[in-house]
């Protein structure tokens, strides 16, 4: 497998709280990698450190060898990095197809016309309308977003996240808030993605069935710093990482 992303002692402070200590890692094409830590470990402010969200006090970023620890958000989205959010990041006013239709246009470089028709544009309504089917959302393409069920927009927001046909991409908590059959729906479908070999997938979660079903390789944060990386029978058999938890059944 080749080297997609690497860090190299990664930095980020906030005030007095440093919420990444120095972090130096790297994901692999095709390997699904969970990030996971006890509240407060630095694992969202490392997504927004390699997403562009937030700049790094120090270290570096490097996406296929090329260093990106200056470039904005939507440059690296183009060089192929995405990512979903914790809390729900759709357009509720706008249909499920035009939603997905926006970051697919962005993806083909297209701009809709003044009074120009969608069907103008048959490449990315077919592609718009192949993602619907892969979240399992097209019989609900003409509805509102905002009136989709919490886990149909989880869905959606995953079908937004690729759209842009990424190299990379981080899910943040995409578990939260689900009901138990709306998350099982939600990682069939991290599942199918993944294992389709276009994107790989990082997944920053809390729920520990969610980690060790999904996961091929996990990294354990802990007060911002690496405590332990490895396959999920590495890290449940961590003493290490069972002592953070607490006793918390891995």
């Amino acid at each position: 497998m080749s080297e997609l992303l690497r860090t190299e002692s990664l930095r980020r402070r906030f005030g007095e709280l440093i919420a990444v200590d120095g972090v130096t890692l790297s994901f692999e094409g095709g390997i699904l990698t969970s990030i996971i830590g006890p509240n407060g470990a630095g694992k969202t402010t490392l997504i927004n450190l390699l997403t562009g969200s937030l700049p790094p006090d120090s270290g570096k970023i490097l996406f296929k060898g090329e260093d990106i620890t200056g470039i904005p958000t939507e440059k690296r989205v183009k060089k192929g990095i995405s990512r979903s959010f914790q809390i729900m990041n759709i357009f509720p006013r706008l249909t499920v197809f035009q939603n997905v239709l926006l970051p697919v246009f962005s993806c083909l470089n297209k701009s809709m016309r003044p009074f120009s028709s969608v069907q103008d544009h048959q490449d990315a309504v077919a592609e718009a309308e192949r993602i619907l089917e892969d979240v399992g959302l097209w019989g609900k393409r003409d509805l509102p977003s905002g009136k989709l069920s919490h886990g149909d927009q989880r869905l959606l927001e995953m079908g937004l996240a690729v759209a842009a046909e990424p190299e990379l991409c981080f899910l943040d908590e995409p578990s939260s808030g689900l009901n138990p059959v709306e998350r099982v729906r939600v990682l069939e479908l991290i599942k199918k993605m993944a294992t389709a070999g276009k994107t790989t997938f990082v997944v920053v979660e809390h729920d520990m069935d969610v980690v060790f079903s999904l996961s091929d390789r996990i990294i354990v944060m802990s007060l911002g710093r690496m405590l332990a990386e490895g396959e999920p029978t590495e890290i449940r058999e961590n003493k290490e990482v069972r002592e953070i938890y607490l006793g918390e059944e891995l």
